[in-house]
């Protein structure tokens, strides 16, 4: 692994997908060694990078929707199949970083893998997602994996103003986030941030559609983490995004939630500007909070920012979205029993699964974007998670949430 790594180093930004590739096919007298991309929203895979394998061009997008692909992204357990014929073993094993499924590791093996062989194919698949993360700042390749179809403008802005990782785990919380687009971007977004005492999250929908909708998000988005990196507490965050808005939007407003939670003791704060209220699932049935709701960021009559307090505890999952997860078609969809049906999902798959839905009611058309992000709480006890490296092994094992 050390030479890999040393390898990976030492290749281009482009190339070092490949070096750990071919390294692990040779030393495992493999057939082929691929890596997957997920795309932007987690519904295929594209092959990025390979050792002794061609690279379809242009990439050729792969549905993941029944392929044993999604069955390792969700219970981020390897997959092993003999071929017909009993000459090779097929693994596929899960590209994760605290939480994030980058992609898969597919590998064609000679033989079938003993636990040691599986154990190393799965510690280098979360070596891989480092490299991933390390190389994607000096290079387009991996935005390119993500992108199964063109983005507009508007999109473009809007992506790049979203966390680089859409999931992450801590040992007190896991949070995810998805966005489906409409097909004139309206401006939502959402972010997080963990500190040493706190984890903070945003969501926000930004007025109008198309590129001024994420000119405005970009400016609440900018000014929300200015704040935040000053160490403004979180109703001098929501003054200072507001004030922005007063000086900068031209009349425009953006609505938003801002969540802060102390990691020591679990006190929560909240912050609501004109947004819809967050659902939460507490011992498998889901209720509407409902805090008091303050003014858009942007309007320009005299108003304040109220802290408010949500009551969160162990073992609660946390909704919160904009409107487009309720409007119009949406209005159909019952989704409360929808989080209820999806409590046992991992947050990832979760919120996936929450768009995914209204995408469908939608016939794959949104008038407005729909984004989401779940927060599963589980309390203060341990400071560290589980960092076990690679996916439960043994077929008795139950899927861990990794």
């Amino acid at each position: 692994m050390g030479g890999a790594l040393a390898a990976a180093e030492a290749a281009p930004p482009v190339a070092s997908v490949d070096v750990i590739a071919s390294a692990l096919r040779r030393r495992l007298n493999a057939e082929s060694v691929t890596f997957l991309i997920t795309d932007f929203t987690g519904s295929s895979v594209v092959r990025l990078g390979a050792g002794g394998v061609d690279i379809d061009t242009p990439a050729r997008r792969i549905a993941l929707s029944g392929t044993p692909y999604d069955q390792v992204i969700r219970t981020q357990r390897p997959y092993v199949e003999r071929d017909t014929g009993g000459v090779r073993t097929r693994v596929v094993v899960p590209v994760t970083n605290r939480g994030d499924a980058i992609g898969l590791l597919e590998l064609y093996l000679p033989r079938h893998p003993d636990l040691a062989t599986l154990r190393e194919i799965s510690e280098t698949a979360h070596a891989l997602a480092y490299i991933v993360i390390a190389n994607r700042p000096f290079t387009d390749l991996y935005q390119w994996g993500r992108r199964t179809s063109p983005l507009s403008l508007a999109a473009e802005i809007q992506h790049r103003l979203l966390p680089a990782s859409l999931a992450v785990e801590a040992a007190q919380f896991a949070v995810a986030g998805a966005l489906e687009p409409a097909a004139h971007v309206g401006g939502d977004t959402f972010d997080y941030v963990i500190d040493r005492d706190v984890v903070q999250l945003s969501v926000t929908d930004a007025m109008g559609h198309d590129v001024e909708a994420a000119l405005l998000a970009t400016l609440l988005v900018g000014a929300l983490r200015r704040a935040r990196r000053e160490g403004a507490d979180l109703a001098e965050q929501a003054r200072q995004a507001n004030q922005a808005m007063i000086e900068h939007s031209h009349g425009r407003y953006v609505t938003g939630q801002l969540l802060r939670i102390s990691l020591i003791d679990g006190t929560t704060e909240f912050v609501n500007a004109g947004h819809p209220w967050p659902l939460r699932l507490r011992d498998g049935r889901v209720e509407q909070i409902t805090p008091g709701i303050d003014m858009p960021f942007g309007f320009q009559v005299p108003h304040t920012y109220t802290v408010q307090r949500l009551d969160l505890r162990k073992g609660d999952r946390l909704i919160m979205l904009t409107d487009g997860m309720q409007e119009r078609g949406a209005a159909n969809l019952d989704l409360p029993a929808l989080i209820e049906r999806t409590g046992d999902l991992h947050p990832r798959e979760a919120a996936r699964t929450l768009i995914e839905e209204v995408l469908a009611v939608h016939d794959g058309h949104l008038s407005d974007d729909a984004t989401v992000m779940c927060l599963d709480w589980y309390g203060t006890r341990d400071a560290e998670r589980d960092a076990e490296t690679g996916a439960d092994l043994t077929e008795a094992s139950p899927p861990r949430r990794t």
